[in-house]
């Protein structure tokens, strides 16, 4: 399999992938938030905007993933999980949103 078949195939993902990863990474980076936490994230954003996943979905599944936590979670730590999904959201964003850019002005 050449390279560039195997960039395609692993930028294929599908909304119930997307969930599915968005909730693994953004488990992985509550107690890290480290380069490769964030780089995850970017790369989720990413491949979520060359997989066509739509800014809404992206910012739903966000929100579910977010109250699926916060459900697991002390109300005393509460606060700082939601500022930690806040911050994850913006590295997925800004990745999408850098991807979408680069579309639009080669």
């Amino acid at each position: 399999m050449t390279g560039t078949v195997a960039a395609q195939e692993r930028d294929q993902l599908s909304l119930e992938d997307f969930r599915q990863n968005y909730r693994l990474t953004l488990r992985r980076f509550l107690p890290r938030r480290d380069e490769a936490a964030r780089e995850a994230a970017y790369d989720l954003g990413r491949r979520a905007f060359t997989a066509s996943i739509s800014l809404l979905d992206v910012c739903r599944v966000h929100h579910d993933s977010s109250l699926e936590l916060l459900s697991e979670t002390r109300a005393a730590e509460q606060g700082e999980i939601f500022e930690t999904t806040g911050e994850l959201l913006l590295e997925v964003l800004a990745a999408y949103d850098m991807t979408h850019r680069s579309v639009l002005d080669p």
